[in-house]
């Protein structure tokens, strides 16, 4: 997708207008391309180019509605509505803060959630201060990255203008939440699959802080969350106030040169309404809240709750998927669940995590129970490597000092490799499972022993080049040989899987 400096309508028209001949879009980042489908939704819903209802949406998904209607509309809309550098309504920026950028501006940096840090140190050895213009199509996108992931924090900027509380940026639309976004074979498909029956059709979108109906914040006192008014409201918010610096590059073209980034739009979401996607777990302390992004748990060990909320028939989009006939279309599934979130540590991101589950209409309880199993599986076996692990340092270093143990265990947990290893046979097991497909009784069971034998062969070999690091001694073959005997006893207990065993589980 390009934008150039004057208009952003113009690319977004040709994409919508060709949705149904592009696989997928080209993004950055997962969480770019989530935020410019996002967009396109909102676009979508502001044109009323939306189904009427969950039957109305089947009719679409089953007919393949082109979006014709979205891309016509938006190429009615004006101009300056969609002007990256007005000067007074730039689109989806905040004018007011045009004192404050010639003040407290800095390097474009600030503006891509991947490198500006917490917004006042550098990151990713990209200072902010550092002079390294973005094409306008590239600070477009990461804007638009900003209003939905934007971490909370404190702006760079006095506030004194403004107010003190411009300076207090509040955690974007979708952060700290996984996001999910079901994918279809083309971005048409994915566009209708995550369109539903809106709130408020027609209703204006937000392109910037000074024109539209809302009435926005002002930063004088405590934000007050807001209800969204529509569905094309909650997918366009302006979850910051963002002001672009225009200049020209080299060969001409607009480019942004100086940033500045101040607090945004704080909405009042509900969990039915306004969260159709997000499939609900309890943290430790019991509290409810949508599945999040864990930097010590890997994303696709919770596949199995995005198949729980299919099979379970929640409403919303989960229901609507569920509602879909089952067509053979050759291998493959037709859709796949993308799953995705960004780790941060406290104000600071760390990393995006994403995947994609395939599903399959009629599917949902075999991909539930091919994942749950699949997880418990991968599970089992790291904990087994842990306790190799233990077992292989306890002999090896009778007389470690205690603040030295975990660190000899470490040295020997295999558990660091196991891991991301486990990861491609996951996603082989739920393919092998569509492919299979609903016409067999049972297609799951005999995927899931073959992907635990590739696992336990996969864990035993890799235990074996950890223990590969104790010097030859009479000492380190028996911490080697008692490690080796309690994994492979491990595999054959009767608290294993029944699958690590050989055997079909009876769930």
């Amino acid at each position: 997708m390009t934008v150039d400096g004057a208009s952003a309508y113009h690319s977004l028209c040709a994409l919508l207008a060709g949705a149904d001949d592009l696989a997928a879009l080209d993004c950055a980042s997962p969480g770019e391309t989530v935020a410019v489908i996002e967009h396109l939704l909102a676009i979508c819903f502001a044109s009323g180019t939306c189904p009427a209802s969950d039957k109305e949406w089947r009719v679409w998904i089953m007919d393949r509605q082109d979006l014709a209607a979205a891309a016509d509309w938006l190429a009615r809309q004006p101009d300056d509505a969609w002007d990256l550098f007005h000067p007074t309504a730039p689109l989806l920026q905040n004018s007011r803060l045009a004192e404050d950028l010639r003040e407290s501006g800095t390097g474009t940096a600030q503006l891509v959630i991947e490198h500006a840090g917490d917004y006042n140190q550098h990151f990713d050895h990209h200072h902010l201060e550092r002079d390294n213009p973005l094409p306008a199509a590239d600070a477009f996108r990461a804007t638009l990255t900003q209003h939905v992931y934007g971490l909370y924090g404190r702006a760079r900027m006095s506030g004194q203008r403004l107010g003190a509380k411009v300076t207090n940026l509040a955690a974007g639309r979708l952060t700290g939440r996984i996001r999910v976004i079901a994918l279809g074979q083309t971005l048409g498909e994915t566009l209708r699959l995550n369109l539903y029956p809106p709130q408020a059709p027609g209703d204006p979108l937000n392109t910037s802080w000074t024109t539209g109906p809302i009435e926005r914040r002002t930063f004088k006192d405590k934000a007050v969350p807001r209800v969204p008014r529509s569905s094309a409201d909650l997918h366009s918010a302006l979850g910051r106030s963002v002001l672009l610096r225009p200049g020209r590059g080299p060969q001409g073209q607009f480019v942004v040169d100086r940033v500045l980034i101040g607090a945004g739009e704080v909405l009042e979401l509900d969990q039915e309404l306004h969260l159709q996607d997000a499939v609900f777990g309890q943290t430790l302390s019991g509290v409810r809240k949508p599945l999040w992004p864990s930097p010590t748990r890997a994303l696709w060990q919770q596949a199995h709750a995005l198949y729980s909320a299919v099979r379970d028939g929640r409403a919303g989009m989960y229901a609507r998927l569920r509602s879909l006939p089952y067509e053979r279309t050759g291998t493959g599934a037709p859709y796949h669940l993308w799953a995705v979130g960004l780790v941060a540590n406290k104000a600071l991101p760390v990393a995006w995590i994403h995947g994609a589950y395939p599903y399959a209409p009629g599917m949902a309880a075999h991909l539930f129970r091919a994942s749950r199993r699949g997880s418990d599986i991968a599970e089992y076996i790291a904990q087994r490597l842990k306790h190799a692990a233990v077992l292989a340092a306890e002999t090896a270093f009778p007389a470690v000092r205690a603040a030295d143990e975990p660190g000899q265990v470490a040295r020997l947990d295999a558990r660091w490799a196991f891991w991301p290893s486990a990861e491609e046979p996951f996603h082989e097991l739920l393919d092998e499972v569509v492919d299979r497909g609903p016409e067999e009784d049972d297609p799951v069971s005999e995927p899931l022993i073959t992907y635990a034998r590739e696992l336990r062969e996969t864990a035993h070999t890799q235990l074996l080049q950890r223990l590969d690091v104790l010097p030859p001694s009479d000492r380190n073959y028996r911490a080697r040989a008692r490690a080796l005997r309690s994994f492979e006893d491990g595999m054959s207990e009767n608290r294993a899987p029944a699958e690590l065993r050989g055997e079909i589980a009876r769930d």
